[in-house]
């Protein structure tokens, strides 16, 4: 793939820092440059910046900072292939496939290709069987064509067979998972009488794969549903199955819609929900939930209605609300999941049926606030007074603990209390007592922060502010296409003002700090309407400064050498004493 500067620049010509980092974080302006919430750690004021001149975003909490690229890789977790896959979409700018180049393509990139083959391998593999068995189960041939479904046969090492003669190497074909060693140490592929379903990262690529058992010689001990291994690209903990084609609408709709598995996830796309998503042979996970706040602060837990499902519902939202998420559960019939409610409310085995969306799209909207819905089922299961309280205190109050609002954790508070017919002071005296895994995560996450600003802080700063704030000013002119004052007139006069040694160690600043210390200038001078005086007025007062420190030395030198009576010492620094108070009464005049 050609990911050369060319097609790098092409991208950014197109695509602005606001244009990308606004589709996942909210910014204000703030001056010259942009502001939000960091979308990378915990905060409750501002720290992450976007300068729309430079193409930079940089936060001054935890400290990252680059361009679009860097953004998309840290916010989808994607390589920078990915991330360059994602944004030449979103630019309109094709990416060249190089065929048969010299250049040795390292090991991630080898699993994509092979895993690639792998998923035109199954998808040709589809027999009339399964497309029958999924057009049984509702599927169009629309959806089995865009979600790419395939077969893997009975063949102990077919799909095994097909890699090496795509030129894979054994190794490669059991890092990616497609296979597994025997007995005899030869390979035997991982997935036999199975549905697949690719499972890609968010950039599109197919990083695993799910299979359901399928066909008569499947044996009937064999699991319902076989995942991936863990690899070096798949990790169950951190993937969504269907983010890649779900994220635009989350983000269009403001809400994700999460189910337990794959059939559930193709339903509802299909009966016009883009926005959901499916956990993979998984409990949903802080990664998971860290996945969906990039792309929206709202989740619809739509799991399956039986005890399992109920218990995973719990499980779900308990770290959905840990996560910062805002949580509501669709209630679906007892004994049905997503899938059948689609198909059994339509009849129409082609496509759902009108009905069966309009059911489920009744189900979705029809959803409750996880603590509504807590306190709704228990009351009606649990009519007594006392059975009720301690359910409540038991069971909703731990939820309740999780929610980082204090807003919408008050507005529940009011509402137990008046379901109960207690105080507020006594749902919140209880509340009190429970341990508050919010609380915990988000303190830890703080002393990172704080850790980073004080890691980011040279050594040779401290006392130095001023030479800092005077050199963030020639990085951020530096940085622009049109400087608003002389930037090489600026450098030799902030060079004389605090002397070549620190003008040298301010220049080693590494590039993270570079960034922050453009955007610490640019905030405070971005609006001036004539910065050339601005920076001769900074220069001035360093100068300045500079000089007095030099004057306390002498005259503590001073001091020194009249205790031992050293006339000629004394004679000497009375002179530099008397023309470094005259340089400092001459700079005051011009500050």
């Amino acid at each position: 793939m050609s990911n050369g500067a060319g097609t790098v620049q092409q991208i950014k010509d197109r695509l602005s820092i606001v244009d990308v980092v606004s589709q996942y974080v909210k910014l204000q302006r703030a001056g010259a440059s942009l502001r939000a919430r960091c979308p990378f750690h915990a905060e409750r004021t501002p720290s992450f910046h976007v300068s729309p001149e430079r193409g930079t975003y940089h936060c001054f909490g935890c400290n990252v900072g680059g361009d679009i690229f860097s953004f998309v890789e840290a916010i989808e977790g994607l390589d920078f292939k990915g991330a360059l896959k994602v944004l030449a979409e979103r630019a309109g700018v094709e990416l060249v496939y190089e065929r048969g180049g010299k250049e040795k393509k390292d090991e991630r990139e080898r699993l994509f290709e092979l895993l690639e083959a792998a998923t035109i391998f199954y998808t040709s593999r589809l027999s009339d069987a399964a497309k029958k068995y999924l057009k049984e189960r509702g599927m169009t041939d629309t959806t089995i064509k865009t979600f790419r479904l395939g077969l893997a046969g009975d063949s102990w090492c077919e799909a095994s067979e097909h890699l090496r003669a795509k030129k894979f190497t054994d190794k490669e074909i059991l890092d990616a998972g497609v296979a597994k060693k025997n007995e005899r140490g030869s390979l035997t592929d991982k997935f036999r009488n199975r549905i697949i379903f690719p499972i890609s990262d968010s950039a599109g690529r197919v990083v695993g794969f799910s299979g359901r058992i399928f066909g008569e010689a499947a044996s009937p001990d064999a699991p319902k549903y076989l995942n991936s291994p863990e690899t070096p690209l798949f990790h169950k903990s951190r993937v969504l199955y269907g983010f890649d084609r779900a994220k635009v609408a989350i983000r269009k709709l403001n809400c994700a819609v999460l189910v337990e598995g794959q059939m559930d996830l193709l339903a509802s796309h299909q009966a016009g929900w883009a926005n959901t998503v499916a956990v993979s042979g998984t409990a949903f996970t802080p990664e998971h939930a860290a996945l969906i706040k990039r792309m929206t602060e709202n989740i619809v837990l739509a799991l399956d209605a039986d005890e399992a499902g109920i218990k995973a519902a719990g499980r779900a939202a308990r770290t959905a609300l840990q996560g910062g998420l805002n949580v509501k559960v669709a209630q679906l019939p007892t004994g049905l999941d997503p899938a059948d409610l689609i198909q059994s409310a339509g009849g129409g085995s082609s496509s759902g049926g009108k009905s069966g969306a309009d059911a489920w799209k009744k189900a979705i909207r029809d959803s409750k606030d996880i603590i509504t819905f807590l306190l709704d089922v228990l009351e009606e299961h649990l009519p007594q007074k006392d059975r009720f309280r301690r359910a409540v205190e038991t069971i909703v109050l731990p939820f309740l603990s999780d929610m980082q609002s204090p807003i919408a954790r008050e507005q529940h508070v009011h509402e137990i209390a008046r379901r109960l017919g207690v105080s507020e002071a006594a749902v919140s005296e209880t509340l009190a007592k429970l341990p508050t895994a919010n609380a915990n995560s988000q303190s830890s996450s703080e002393a990172l922060a704080k850790e980073d600003r004080s890691r980011a802080k040279p050594s040779f700063a401290r006392g130095f502010g001023r030479a800092r704030q005077a050199f963030a000013i020639l990085l951020w002119q530096q940085s622009l296409t049109k400087p608003s004052i002389d930037v090489a007139g600026y450098a030799r006069d902030l060079e004389a003002a605090v002397g070549p040694e620190s003008f040298a160690a301010l220049a080693t600043l590494s590039e993270g700090e570079r960034e922050a210390l453009r955007f610490s200038a640019e905030k405070l001078h971005g609006k001036s309407a004539n910065p050339e005086r601005e920076t001769k007025a900074l220069l001035l007062v360093i100068l300045k400064e500079l000089l007095a420190a030099e004057l306390d030395d002498a005259t503590m030198a001073l001091k020194k050498a009249e205790n031992g009576k050293d006339e000629d010492e004394i004679d000497r620094l009375m002179g530099v004493c008397k023309l470094l108070t005259t340089r400092i009464a001459l700079l005051h005049e011009n500050v």
